[in-house]
């Protein structure tokens, strides 16, 4: 009995280990890498996740870019397994503004949760208490995620345009990997410079991980009970 015991206890810790397992991780770049004026060959930038237990549940994505022209500014992240995230396209920019925001680039986090769209933050949330003292945005948004030609299309195709991925795209997915961040500025209005960028990724273990884990303890239980009579 003691030796079952023993058996359904060491399946019980492991069960709280695997729990405890959940993990919260944080990877910082930093760039303070200029972005070409008016060139949209832009710059990239990789972070590298590496060391995480089973699948994303959660991630959020903190850009900080400093200075020139927010509306000039496309970016969009690319996970290990090629999935694409459109962070910001040409923020502002619609049928009554061919150039988009002024403001000064973006300290933001990006999160799937959030219900406000970033590209026409000015008219969402405090703004313009939503700038810092160096003129960026800040606070916490949905990506833009809008998927049209960002160099070429009308000013007007913003209105309505088509959203591809979210954040949310990367649920369920294993986020160990190459992380990529494009950045480009499209327009001449002024140089933003790429200060860095953040991902902090959650993950818990994979279902099939408690499945195992149930069946275990549920045949120890089983053994007990037998042993019993």
């Amino acid at each position: 009995m003691k030796k079952q015991f023993g058996i359904l206890m060491l399946l019980l810790l492991t069960a709280l280990a695997s729990h405890a397992d959940v993990t919260n991780l944080t990877a910082s770049v930093t760039s303070n890498t200029p972005i070409p004026d008016a060139n949209p060959v832009g710059i990239t930038s990789t972070n590298v996740i590496s060391g995480m237990s089973g699948v994303t549940t959660n991630i959020t994505v903190n850009l900080d870019i400093t200075g020139g022209f927010s509306g000039d500014l496309y970016a969009y992240l690319l996970s290990p397994t090629g999935t694409m995230v459109v962070l910001v396209n040409r923020t502002g920019v619609s049928s009554t503004s061919n150039l988009g925001y002024s403001d000064a680039g973006f300290n933001v986090t990006f999160d799937a949760t959030s219900a406000n769209n970033i590209h026409f933050y000015q008219s969402l949330g405090g703004y313009p208490g939503d700038l810092n003292g160096n003129g960026q945005l800040t606070g916490t948004w949905a990506a833009d995620s809008r998927t049209i030609d960002s160099l070429h299309s009308a000013p007007s195709a913003f209105d309505a345009a088509p959203t591809g991925n979210t954040l949310a795209n990367y649920y369920g997915s294993n986020p160990n990997g190459t992380w990529t961040l494009f950045v480009a500025d499209l327009s001449g209005n002024g140089q933003s410079t790429l200060a860095s960028w953040t991902l902090s990724v959650v993950t818990v273990p994979e279902p099939q991980t408690w499945t195992i884990l149930g069946g275990g303890l549920a045949t120890c239980w089983l053994l007990i009970r037998r042993r019993q009579k």
